[in-house]
Order: C-alpha cells, then sequence, then structure tokens
C-alpha cells in the first residue's frame, strides 16, 4: 500500500524534528546542563518586544521603532525564581547581524528588577575593542581590557572603584580580534571559580582577573543576556550549557 502524501510529509517532518533534537542534545558535553531548548523562550524571563526564538538561537532585536529604554536582560529562570549560579563553567556560541551591537553575558549578577541587572558582564560587540573584556554593568565599569590578566583590590580613594593592578598578559588583543569572525557564529567560554574569572572567545583566553576587592566582589548570582540601548541591533544566542565546578 502506498503511503498517503499527507501521512508522508508528517512522518518525514517528525523525522526531521527528532533528527534536529539529537543534533542539539548531542552539543551538550557530559558535565553540562543545556540552558535553552533551542525552540522557544522556556526557562528565560524578559521584555517580549526585544526577546524571541529566530532560527533556532534565542535573539535580542532593537528597532528605530521599538528602541531599548536601557539596556535590559534576558534572564535565566529555575523554575519561577531566577537560576543562582556560583562557581561554574559556562559555554555559548554568538552572533551579530549589522555593522553595530553591543551586548554581554551577566554572571553572578543582580536582578534590579524591571529586566535590569548589574554585575559581572562577558561583554561582546559588533566592532573590534571590547568582546571579550570584563565589564562591571552599572558597577565598577570595565574591570579587565582584553588580552589583560588583572587584580582587583579595595581603593581607598574611591570605595566605589576598584584599584585595577595589571598583572600580565593573556594575549595580543589585536591577536584576539583575527579570531573573531565578523556576521558569524562565534564561541564563548566564561570560568569562574571563587574569586578568579576567566573569559574565552574561540579558543583563545581574553581575560583573566582574580577579584579581591571583598566589597565588591561576587561569590553568586544570576545570569542573563543583554540588549544595549542606542542604534538598532540583532544579537544571537545558541548552545548555551553550564556546569558546575
Amino acid at each position: 500500500m502506498k503511503t498517503k502524501p499527507i501521512l508522508r510529509n508528517a512522518v518525514l517532518t517528525a523525522g526531521l524534528c527528532l533528527a534536529a533534537q539529537a543534533a542539539w542534545a548531542a552539543e551538550v558535553e557530559p558535565g553540562f546542563k543545556s540552558l535553552f531548548n533551542g525552540k522557544d523562550l522556556t526557562g528565560w524571563a524578559g521584555r517580549p518586544n526585544h526577546w524571541s526564538v529566530q532560527d533556532g538561537a534565542i535573539t535580542g532585536i532593537t528597532t528605530s521603532n521599538n528602541p531599548a529604554q536601557g539596556n535590559n536582560f534576558l534572564i535565566a529562570k529555575d523554575g519561577d525564581k531566577n537560576l543562582v549560579v556560583d562557581d561554574f563553567e559556562l559555554r555559548l556560541s554568538f552572533k551579530f547581524t549589522g555593522d553595530w551591537g553591543n551586548s554581554g553575558i551577566q554572571y553572578r549578577s543582580v536582578d534590579a528588577g524591571d529586566f535590569v541587572v548589574h554585575g559581572y558582564q562577558g561583554d561582546m560587540e559588533a566592532g573590534t575593542n571590547y568582546t571579550g573584556i570584563l565589564y562591571e554593568e552599572r558597577g565598577r565599569g570595565i574591570l579587565a581590557l582584553r588580552g589583560q590578566k588583572v587584580v582587583l583590590k579595595e581603593n581607598p580613594a574611591n570605595p566605589k572603584k576598584a584599584k585595577i593592578e595589571v598583572a600580565g598578559s593573556v594575549g595580543d588583543s589585536k591577536e584576539i580580534q583575527a579570531s573573531i569572525k565578523a556576521g558569524d557564529w562565534n564561541d564563548y567560554v566564561i570560568i569562574a571559580k571563587g574569586n578568579h574569572l576567566q573569559h574565552f572567545v574561540n579558543g583563545r583566553q581574553t581575560v583573566d582577573v582574580t577579584d579581591e576587592q571583598a566589597s565588591k566582589a561576587a561569590k553568586s548570582g544570576i545570569l542573563a543576556l543583554q540588549v544595549h540601548q542606542g542604534l538598532p541591533m540583532k544579537v544571537q544566542f545558541k548552545n548555551i550549557r553550564i556546569k558546575k565546578l
């Protein structure tokens, strides 16, 4: 008996879906947990006018008709509560579409309400200077430039800021930039263990930070993804997975 076209198409579609799910599942390494199902924003919360899923990727978009009212964030959830992390390794891929874009990965951060977040940020941009740096959103500002190994200490002259001591280098910023693919997918890794923070982009370490400013250093907090105020932009994230250390 011949398979009816409708049934045959349904079987084919189901097979493709299962294959896609199997491929997605295979991308999660042993010991890691996926934070994104590849289909929708289950497990995340943010402003729906900026965040959606397109082409199997979490997508943050602002336009001239729908600008960001300040920086805002898509927050990882654990059921009804925010997901809280302490020591971890986070892996994901990101991509910007367009000539301008500014985003970041918030970690060990604080939910300030209305999808505004402050704390450590693994920075990224469509430009050529800041992808991979450590920035503290609504806090101490830039804590490590790309290629720097730094120690952060108390700053008696300005307790709200860190005294930044450059202790060495993890690489040349221009060489790191040369490995970043414009308009294409790039891999970002963040490792946080105790007060030691490390960022990697496409397998190259970008910063190494020891945060000894006890009054400001964060030991735990939430995870979130950023869309930045300013010019229209589009950023996407996929293959988001985490391992507790």
